[in-house]
């Protein structure tokens, strides 16, 4: 009797977790703003115009002498983008860095070529993408034709942190980065 209880509550216990992963990360507050770009927006409050000007020049003049000693680093949308296509496949923490981490901006897929194949001692492939990323199969899955260069593929993220790969549209395979 405890052993089906068990089976009908563990599946249960899983969705519920599921469901609330979402809802958390949404509350999770923004990161802490730089304390140098805090100091250049505190500026605009000042209410004499010369010294407010003072506080912008000298502001922007530190917040200049941050960025070319690397200890500040700013990013558009285009280059976050960039920067998570190019880490899909990591388990990587959300530090904040590459924007907040929103659901509807995070990288659920990824096209590429074949740049080179090379078969694995477990009888699976190691493909190395155009993109510079190398993907591992980890199931033991056939594939009918052997990766060849210049092939499509698509790399989907699943469930569980686990990747499949698609070679030009064939039954997918699982795969999972490793450089």
């Amino acid at each position: 009797m405890l052993h089906m209880s068990l089976r009908i509550f563990a599946p249960f216990v899983m969705i519920v977790c599921a469901a609330a992963m979402p809802a958390s990360a949404k509350d999770k507050a923004p990161p802490p703003r730089p304390a140098q770009i805090q100091q250049l927006y505190d500026c605009r409050d000042i209410a004499d115009a010369a010294a407010r000007l003072a506080c912008f020049d000298r502001e922007v003049g530190e917040l200049q002498t941050a960025d070319t000693q690397r200890e500040i680093s700013f990013a558009d949308k285009e280059t976050i983008k960039k920067t998570r296509r190019g880490l899909f496949g990591f388990d990587l923490p959300n530090l904040g860095l590459f924007g907040g981490g929103d659901e509807e901006e995070a990288v659920k897929s990824v096209e590429t070529s074949v740049a080179s194949a090379s078969g694995t001692s477990d009888g699976g492939y190691r493909i190395a993408m155009a993109d510079g990323s190398v993907w591992v199969q980890i199931d033991n899955k056939r594939m009918p034709l052997a990766p060849r260069p210049g092939q499509k593929i698509e790399i989907k993220s699943a469930s569980f942190g686990t990747y499949f790969l698609s070679l030009e549209g064939r039954p997918s395979i699982r795969v999972r980065r490793e450089r």
